[in-house]
């Protein structure tokens, strides 16, 4: 028998295509030899053209998730995805216990890689206040970064400072994920600020490709794999990077426009 103890969640939306949201967080778990479970918070229905329809979960039968797994599970560490608008922020944050499952990696998924707002101002606002501070680990990407702190992020010294003002606003551990969408760049660059106080910066070379559906689900998810098995926060983060930029570097064809990336060859590279 295959033991399954170490067991992550993913707080999350289901995306139809299977590219991003849950099914992305799922198959990180597994690639990272994480028992998955999911608690969904909303399904989309969606291809590699687009969104087209969205559902979000009523909050009671959010909450009877949480209960049900509470009773259930030693869940070791968890991570959010998309929390739609300001009732679901707030039941997730009011039944989420750390004690019970784990440490949080928080993936924002405020803004889109290009830009585009995902959630209204009010829903923002209940974001900063109730869901920030639960964070063990924020993995935002440069327009939510720059949301969240109102810093222009056009230098290191704007980045770095951005990261001290997402620490004060209550995340432990801070990932800004470095812009990704100039087809002449050379490299990825991300910064970490600890709760320890260290930082460093992170890199890799930029693939220029339109398949990259569930980079940021990919990227939390092991992080919050690694955390489930006892690795350190820095540890997590280095090996999430490497884990997604192997996945981006082998692109698989699903889809006719906007693809997944590719967990099979990610797994396959990495330990």
């Amino acid at each position: 028998m295959v033991n399954g103890e170490i067991q992550a969640l993913t707080i999350a939306g289901n995306d139809s295509d299977g590219s991003a949201g849950m099914p992305a967080d799922l198959r990180s778990f597994y690639a990272r030899n994480v028992y998955g479970m999911g608690l969904i918070t909303a399904a989309v229905a969606g291809n590699s053209y687009g969104i087209e329809a969205a559902h979000v979960m009523p909050v009671d039968f959010i909450k009877t998730q949480f209960d049900v797994l509470a009773k259930d599970f030693k869940i070791r560490a968890s991570k959010t995805g998309m929390l739609a608008d300001s009732d679901v922020i707030n039941v997730v944050a009011d039944n989420y216990d750390t004690q019970v499952f784990g440490p949080l990696v928080v993936d924002p998924v405020i803004i889109t890689k290009h830009g585009a707002m995902l959630l209204e101002e009010e829903a923002y606002e209940t974001f900063k206040k109730r869901l920030i501070p639960l964070a063990n680990v924020i993995t935002p990407n440069f327009f939510e970064a720059q949301k969240l702190t109102d810093e222009p992020l056009d230098s290191k010294e704007s980045i770095i400072a951005a990261a001290a003002k997402l620490q004060n606003l209550g995340a432990k551990n801070v990932m800004i994920k470095g812009r990704h969408d100039n087809p002449e760049q050379a490299d990825v660059s991300d910064y970490i600020l600890l709760e320890n106080g260290d930082s460093f910066w992170l890199s890799e070379q930029f693939v220029n490709t339109e398949r990259v559906n569930g980079t940021g689900d990919t990227l939390s998810a092991v992080i919050a794999a690694e955390l489930a098995k006892g690795f350190s926060v820095e540890q997590a983060i280095r090996t999430a990077k490497a884990f997604v930029h192997t996945a981006i570097s082998n692109e698989i064809a699903v889809g006719h426009k906007y693809g997944p990336i590719n967990h099979w060859a990610a797994m396959k590279n990495m330990d």
